[in-house]
């Protein structure tokens, strides 16, 4: 018994306000970006600041990146359809790859030449103190966009719109290095400038190399943490009628989670119990993690996980059994119905009879004998319901 239960939250959510509110901040940053660039680029070069022109570079990449958010974000806050029935979110994990290998090539680029320069043994110019101002304002600017992206992109719940958030920060860092630099240049360190440009841009590189690789790790469906997984798990087997947990498995979408459990109950129960059992497993895990967002849970009557085939699909149905029985015995008495439990490569019988129409002759003895007691035959009971 297999059962997908959707977050209503999720469901629920205002997808053309988060579009909004991702590409307010998305335009609002690319504007700053390009504002900051200008800014470090022409500083830079009339100042005599390699430091400060890589920065400048690396607040351009801002840019470029900042149109694949708002593309992304277009098309991965659209809701499910036939196609996507779980969402677009993907579409943002792609996005958030694009931006980490973009930021990976631009970084190598940069730290190569200026590797290159500071090894040639090019001549060094002393960085002038405008430097100072345009790193200065890029340090602040950059610290309040991260700011302020971090917060609506923990909002609306978006790793893309995090992650360039995290890109913001990484900028204001480097521009605190290139003050630095400019400051050790100006007391006489004339190559600290140009070692600062290579530090600059090996930031730029691992900062991309994070996006890149955790993208890639939703691409390839990795599960939850340890301790999530082991935190779910002992939900579930927490729960009244669950007697194991066979598999729990997970992955992403975005920020949502998706589960699927197998969950082990009493073999006699009915089919309603096992599934207000799987409702309530399911409540639980909700309350542990917010962003779950689907959970599919598969009801198994026995615990056949080191033996997957003790259910052989052999096992004669439940309209083979009720005609032989009706072949062999005669039709059942009105009323009457038939419990089957198929555990153990074998079929459990029961006969519930009304009280209205008892049959003191339909014993266990006789259906077996009638039956010619064949091998997939468990035990047999007869129950008189009043």
């Amino acid at each position: 018994m297999e059962n997908l239960f959707k977050s209503h939250s999720n469901t629920k959510r205002d997808l053309d306000a988060e579009k909004h509110a991702a590409s307010k901040v998305t335009i609002i940053g690319m504007l700053l970006d390009a504002f900051l660039g200008l800014i470090k680029v022409v500083a830079g070069t009339l100042f005599h600041s390699h430091a400060l022109i890589v920065d400048g570079i690396h607040s351009f990449t801002d840019v470029a990146s900042d149109w694949v958010v708002l593309a992304v974000m277009r098309l991965s806050r659209k809701g499910p359809d036939d196609d996507h029935p779980y969402g677009h979110q993907r579409i943002e994990t792609l996005g958030t790859l694009l931006l980490g290998s973009i930021l990976i090539a631009v970084g190598a680029a940069l730290a190569w030449e200026n590797t290159l320069r500071l090894f040639e043994g090019d001549d060094f110019f002393i960085p002038e103190w405008p430097v100072l101002i345009a790193a200065s304002i890029s340090v602040l600017g950059k610290e309040w966009i991260f700011r302020y992206t971090r917060y609506v992109g923990i909002k609306i719940r978006s790793d893309l719109i995090v992650a360039n958030a995290w890109h913001s920060r990484t900028d204001a860092f480097t521009s605190v290095v290139v003050l630095l630099s400019t400051i050790g240049a100006m007391l006489g360190v004339v190559w600290l400038d140009t070692v600062a440009a290579v530090a600059v841009a090996v930031i730029i590189v691992h900062v991309g190399w994070k996006f890149t690789w955790d993208s890639v790790k939703e691409l390839i469906d990795t599960g939850l943490s340890q301790d999530d997984t082991e935190k779910l798990r002992a939900i579930a087997l927490s729960t009244p009628g669950v007697r194991n947990v066979h598999e729990l498995r997970s992955r992403r979408m975005g920020q949502d989670i998706l589960l699927d459990v197998d969950l082990v109950v009493r073999p006699e129960i009915s089919v309603s119990e096992g599934h207000h059992i799987g409702l309530k497993v399911v409540a639980g895990m909700r309350e542990a993690l917010d962003d779950i967002q689907d959970i599919t849970f598969h009801i198994d009557a026995e615990n056949d996980e080191d033996s997957p085939s003790l259910n052989e699909p052999g096992l004669p149905s439940r309209e083979e059994i009720y005609s032989e029985i009706a072949e062999k015995m005669g039709e059942l008495p009105p009323q009457s119905r038939l419990g089957l439990h198929y555990l153990e490569k074998r079929v459990h019988l029961e006969i519930f009879l009304d009280e209205d129409y008892p049959a003191p002759e339909l014993t266990s003895q006789r259906v077996r004998e009638a039956l010619a007691n064949p091998p997939w035959l468990g035990s047999v009971r007869i129950w008189v319901a009043a």
